[in-house]
């Protein structure tokens, strides 16, 4: 793991709150100081977090957890600003930032609300600024279902291309058995994300709770292993368990990719999306595609075809009408057709904004 350069953290409820009983500031302080000598070292992070409707619930003198689905996502608008004031509190003392993010799983299904997310992500980290990554729970219409953070920060970490997602949660880690109903069980180190048995050994369908929610992170990693993140099950309870963990002490579970992070994202640009629409390429620009992994700009492109959104996966010609590339578009049909054959510099001028100096970036293009 030492050598992983972003992480995306995701801390569950049971640690980030007193069993349910507000925010534990505490133990968030303990992260934040954690994180905080991480990115000195140079890593990025990013945190999921949990403890929004628990923290709502104590503001609110509610006691038992409601049922009805207003009732939660009033509890979550409430516990919101709470748990952002406890991060940003407990950030500021090692002198970073933090920033709030709500999302839901239709964000991420969006190519272009996709697309921002991750272009605002990624502009975050690059401030330096830890982002803060909780489900909207405000506004989600389908049942609040506990451990449903695990896949959120699944998708968070395919979208931003960590290498790592660590899931911090009360037990050692996925072991052969549930080892609150039998001692003699043995924790899992290694394993591949994917495997069958895991989700069998996790509780398979149905048994969630009753395995501590350990499905679910199971599932997370397999989720996760699709853009070649690996996964860390582990205690969030291990004196400086992200510490560890990034110089490469074995703690938990960890769950690794069939293949690397860049054949898995090639693999998946290559053969797992649909092409809608296509750009004729000048020679120089299908030779620096071809012989350099460079990005493709707009200036090298002198033919638009098809009617695609921004995000969309486009196919790249040579000048003899062969298929060379592909990739994620960074403009929709319309603009790319406005700004093809135009330098970069140009693009405010014509378009009014600009978004990527690049028409296609190159971690978003596959030679073929």
């Amino acid at each position: 793991m030492n050598d992983a350069k972003r992480f995306v953290v995701k801390v569950g409820s049971t640690l980030v709150t007193n069993r349910g009983a507000g925010l534990d500031a505490s133990a968030i302080a303990r992260w934040a100081g954690q994180v905080a000598k991480l990115r000195q070292s140079g890593k990025d992070l990013i945190l999921v977090s949990s403890g929004a409707i628990a923290e709502g619930m104590q503001r609110l003198g509610w006691t038992q957890r409601p049922s009805a689905m207003h009732e939660l996502q009033a509890a979550a608008a409430v516990g919101q600003m709470g748990l952002a004031q406890v991060y940003e509190s407990c950030f500021r003392e090692h002198g970073l930032r933090t920033a709030q993010v709500l999302l839901t799983h239709a964000d991420l299904a969006d190519r272009q609300r996709y697309l921002n997310a991750r272009s605002t992500l990624l502009t975050l980290l690059g401030l330096g600024i830890i982002p803060v990554i909780n489900e909207n729970d405000t506004v989600v219409t389908d049942e609040i279902r506990f451990g449903d953070n695990d896949t959120l920060a699944a998708l968070v970490t395919n979208l931003v291309e960590a290498d790592c997602l660590v899931i911090l949660t009360d037990q050692q880690g996925l072991y052969t058995e549930d080892p609150r109903v039998n001692p003699g069980a043995t924790l899992i180190r290694q394993a591949q994300a994917g495997e069958a048995r895991l989700e069998a050994l996790a509780g398979g369908t149905g048994s969630t709770i009753a395995k501590g929610g350990m499905l679910t992170k199971v599932l997370a990693a397999k989720r996760a292993a699709r853009s070649g993140a690996r996964t860390v099950i582990a205690s969030g309870s291990e004196h400086d368990v992200l510490l560890r963990l990034a110089a490469g002490e074995a703690i938990g579970t960890l769950l690794s990719p069939q293949t690397t992070p860049l054949a898995a994202r090639k693999q998946w640009l290559a053969d797992h999306l649909q092409v809608a629409g296509k750009l004729g390429l000048d020679a120089g620009a299908a030779k620096a595609l071809r012989s350099g992994g460079r990005s493709l700009l707009p200036v090298g492109v002198n033919k638009v075809e098809g009617d695609f959104e921004r995000g969309a996966v486009v196919a790249c010609l040579s000048p003899e009408g062969a298929e060379i590339a592909r990739g994620l578009v960074n403009y929709n049909s319309q603009e790319s057709r406005r700004i093809a054959g135009r330098a970069s510099s140009e693009i405010e001028t014509i378009l009014g904004y600009v978004d990527e100096p690049e028409l296609i970036h190159r971690d978003n293009l596959v030679v073929l």
